[in-house]
């Protein structure tokens, strides 16, 4: 399985996770099956506005199971430009949340 193939079956796991607590955020697995995990969460991170998703998550303290915490992980960065990581960096950072603590639950 390709390096973009195993990111997408971990865009897959994050809408499964969020389905555990009663969220069912079918239009973002609709980008991913549509689009593949890849080029969804590079759309989602090129946009200058954060996504309803994202808002939810935290309501729900949940921000790991965002695009943003995914792609900060090894070796999913890999696959973002710096530009894309430092998106998802500012807007982790901006409600506080240390992307740093995604990285022990896996």
């Amino acid at each position: 399985m390709t390096m973009e193939e195993r990111f997408h079956v971990e865009m897959v796991r994050i809408y499964r996770e969020a389905t555990e607590f009663g969220y069912y955020p079918n239009r973002f697995l609709g980008m991913v099956v549509g689009q593949g995990g890849l080029s969804a969460a590079k759309q989602l991170l090129g946009d200058s506005n954060t996504s309803l998703g994202f808002e939810r998550l935290w309501r729900e303290q949940r921000l790991d199971l965002s695009v943003e915490a995914l792609v900060l992980l090894e070796p999913w960065s890999s696959l973002f430009t710096d530009e894309e990581l430092a998106v998802a960096r500012h807007r982790l950072d901006e409600l506080g949340y240390d992307s740093s603590a995604s990285a022990e639950r896996l």
